[in-house]
């Protein structure tokens, strides 16, 4: 049976990986124009801006571990983008994907419990290759790397995320870690970037931002005060789905049969994680006395 808690937190998962596609395909239309790198750098820029301005954070919600989290949380969302954009660039985009999920399937097994810690991730697995297919293409080494790290920090990222949300109130922990991320961005790729930003991109970059990833990590950290991390790792499964629900519509890009059938394992995965992923006791964050 599907609780209130684990029902809301699965909603809030699916509006993240909607918001997440919908803000890679806007952001797919300027990397002609300002390179990958360019397209990451706006979005961990502008995310860590507005939210720094909206929350302004208060000293009084955090202990200085929390706050230690929150920074090291943004070093990783700095990571988890730049990697991925740098695997992209060399390899094609069903298998940075297929490589890329497997962090979110490795947490869902090492944290998930009895048959289901196998089940539902290892249904989640195969619907992706599916939707995937990361056997088409010419496989690059180092694209493969890079992929390989951004399943590694998207791991980590979602148990910190975790971590976060249990201890610091509301998005207080964003409004540190999503600055981190923007700094770090800046000092990664910034020089090689800012030569290719006009007044238009900059303007174009604050909804961007918005929809990746202010709204998206938002959402991911309130799932994760109502769901267990192996049952966010499998519903993860769902945005390869999304992906290609998304290209039918808006790119009319018409699936093939295998795409088809996996969009069918990964829902059924992702209906088996909410239906028993549902956190024994969601913790509620209170703020810390200065």
């Amino acid at each position: 049976m599907v609780t209130n808690q684990a029902r809301t937190g699965a909603f809030m998962a699916l509006g993240s990986m909607l918001c997440v596609q919908t803000g890679l395909a806007i952001a797919v239309t300027l990397i002609d124009r300002i390179g990958v790198e360019g397209a990451a750098w706006l979005r961990l820029a502008w995310a860590g801006i507005l939210l720094l301005l909206i929350v302004r954070p208060k000293r009084s919600a955090f202990t200085r571990t929390s706050f230690t989290m929150c920074v090291v949380l943004g070093v990783v969302t700095a990571a988890i983008t730049l990697l991925f954009m740098a695997a992209l660039d060399r390899i094609p985009l069903g298998t940075a994907s297929a490589l890329e999920f497997l962090g979110p399937l490795g947490v869902a097994v090492a944290h998930g419990r009895g048959r289901q810690r196998f089940v539902w991730p290892g249904l989640a697995a195969v619907g992706v290759v599916l939707l995937t297919q990361p056997w088409a293409g010419v496989i690059d080494p180092v694209g493969v790397m890079f992929a390989l790290a951004a399943a590694v920090c998207w791991a980590t990222y979602i148990l910190l995320t975790q971590r976060v949300g249990d201890q610091v109130a509301g998005i207080n922990g964003l409004a540190v870690s999503m600055p981190v991320a923007g700094l770090v961005a800046t000092i990664t790729v910034g020089p090689a970037v800012f030569g290719r930003m006009t007044p238009e991109i900059l303007l174009i970059g604050i909804g961007l931002a918005i929809l990746l990833p202010v709204v998206p990590f938002a959402l991911e950290l309130l799932a994760l005060r109502r769901l267990t991390a192996a049952a966010f790792g499998t519903l993860m499964a769902l945005e390869p789905a999304f992906a290609m629900i998304i290209g039918l519509v808006v790119l009319h890009q018409v699936p093939w049969i295998g795409g088809v059938v996996g969009i069918c394992f990964v829902v059924a995965a992702g209906i088996g994680a909410a239906r028993s992923g549902a956190r024994a006791e969601p913790p509620v964050p209170a703020e810390v006395n200065a």
